[in-house]
């Protein structure tokens, strides 16, 4: 048996090496396809080798950056991590994540000869996909489950947000005692998904920082579970999470324990807030500082802080790793080329997209954008949710606009519906050719925002690894 198990680990690593070298990827998904094919039990049997403990977080807008944040909490707190930082979220990037990590417990010192293993206590990390949750939590046994939220995201996969709801729903329901349950009180499809469960904690905004107590027309969840009336609100943050309320059958947002308030915004170089810690015997506040901006990045760092005082980091050792985290791959990503700063914003849905539009606005300049459309699985096959993007506010900012991706067309025609004249934006289809026309439109010293959705997103960075300006994403993650 043992040596079917090195077999099947040693053909997934050379499935992973050859997949780099060809550059057909970063081996980050392939290598645990090739291992739960080979070894089924692999991704149980490696979470028992590898980590004391697993954290699985999921929601639709946010994984990837919060669980680079809770890493970078638990690393200084002097745990050795377990996680898929390259963010492939399936069962096979998670085998193949352990995998990873037992390999790097074996390495030898080169001057000593002798195994490093692993220093702290090992703890997995892993960010989990909406639909594959309920079977990842199964297998992985977790001690800590962080719900971030939920948005509409590929409808030809997840289908409407009640039926990603009622599967959360039946995993609350089939949590051990003993694991936390970390829920987004702001969110209403969420903050109840505890009830009955003994050990849920709950975290969100004291205040909404703008004063806006308006949902927008693209919001999601805007009806009581409990008696289905619309629900009301003291504040919106971001979509349709805030400080909710029905005012017909009296369902309200719980009282967070962890709480951010006095939010500061500072534009694409951070943000800080005062997160209060009601876990203890006596509520304990203190200063969070994140050099990504962003009110949803608020909502990650805030996730990310609860889920680390939960896991015993001390709230020194959160604020000092959170005030150094560096954005993920696309994800407020800067990188310079050509004379010219690039700033990438992902999004991939409505909520996203919104949020990204409403980021550049707050800019002071004129500005100049590229939007990257795609169709593939990961961006959902369905573009029609562009129609619920407020474009429009752009307008009246905008000194040139590029379109692009596989669906740059139905970006063009959005745009025209809009009020944009049909000669006051330019239309690629090859990404390249999109590239080079919004750097070309682009002052020198100037901003190029770049507004792609998520196979986009990868498409543009292996160019501008080609252009010699970017690592890999599976180097940087």
């Amino acid at each position: 048996m043992i040596a079917v198990v090195r077999l099947a680990e040693t053909v997934a690593g050379s499935a992973g090496a050859l997949s780099r070298r060809l550059r057909l990827g970063g081996g980050t998904s392939i290598v645990g396809m090739v291992l739960n094919r080979l070894d089924p039990g692999a991704m149980e049997r490696l979470a028992a080798e590898t980590a004391r403990r697993c954290v699985v977080l999921s929601g639709t807008n946010g994984k990837t950056t919060t669980a680079r944040m809770l890493i970078a909490c638990l690393a200084a707190d002097g745990r050795s991590i377990a996680a898929n930082t390259a963010g492939a979220n399936l069962a096979s990037g998670i085998s193949a994540a352990l995998l990873a990590a037992k390999r790097a417990g074996r390495r030898k010192d080169r001057n000593t000869g002798q195994e490093t293993g692993r220093t702290g206590e090992s703890v997995g990390v892993f960010e989990v996909d909406e639909a594959a949750l309920n079977d990842i939590v199964r297998r992985l046994r977790p001690g800590l489950v962080l719900l971030m939220n939920l948005f509409r995201d590929q409808l030809d996969r997840y289908g409407e947000l009640e039926s990603v709801t009622e599967r959360w729903v039946e995993l609350a329901g089939s949590l051990p005692e003993d694991v936390t349950l970390l829920l987004n009180a702001d969110d209403p499809a969420l903050a109840f998904l505890g009830n009955g469960h003994p050990n849920t904690v709950l975290f969100g905004m004291a205040d909404d920082h703008g004063n806006n107590r308006e949902l927008s027309h693209a919001a999601d969840t805007i009806r009581c579970r409990r008696c289905g009336e619309a629900l009301s609100h003291d504040f919106v943050t971001v979509g349709h999470l805030g400080a909710w309320r029905c005012d017909s059958c009296g369902l309200h947002r719980p009282t967070p324990r962890f709480q951010a308030s006095r939010v500061e915004l500072r534009g694409f170089e951070g943000l800080s807030f005062s997160l209060l810690d009601s876990s203890g015997g006596r509520p304990e506040a203190f200063d969070v500082s994140v050099p990504i901006g962003g009110l949803p990045n608020a909502y990650n760092a805030l996730a990310a802080a609860s889920a680390a005082r939960a896991l015993g980091v001390p709230p020194e050792t959160v604020s000092g790793a959170l005030s150094q985290v560096d954005a993920a791959f696309g994800r407020s990503e800067q990188i310079f080329l050509q004379g010219r700063t690039l700033r990438l914003l992902l999004a991939k849905n409505p909520t996203g997209a919104n949020e990204n539009v409403r980021f550049v606005m707050s800019e002071e300049s004129r500005l100049h954008v590229l939007i990257l459309l795609n169709d593939r699985t990961a961006d959902g096959r369905d573009p029609s949710w562009i129609w619920d993007v407020d474009y429009e506010p752009l307008l009246d900012r905008l000194d040139s606009l590029t379109l692009g991706g596989r669906r740059c067309w139905e970006l063009a025609l959005r745009f025209r519906y809009a009020g944009a004249p049909h000669d006051s934006f330019s239309v690629h289809e090859r990404l390249p050719d999109a590239l080079d026309d919004a750097l070309s439109a682009t002052p020198e010293g100037g901003t190029l925002w770049i507004l792609p959705t998520y196979t986009a997103m990868l498409e543009l960075r292996s160019e501008l690894v080609r252009r010699g300006v970017a690592r890999e994403f599976w180097e940087t993650a």
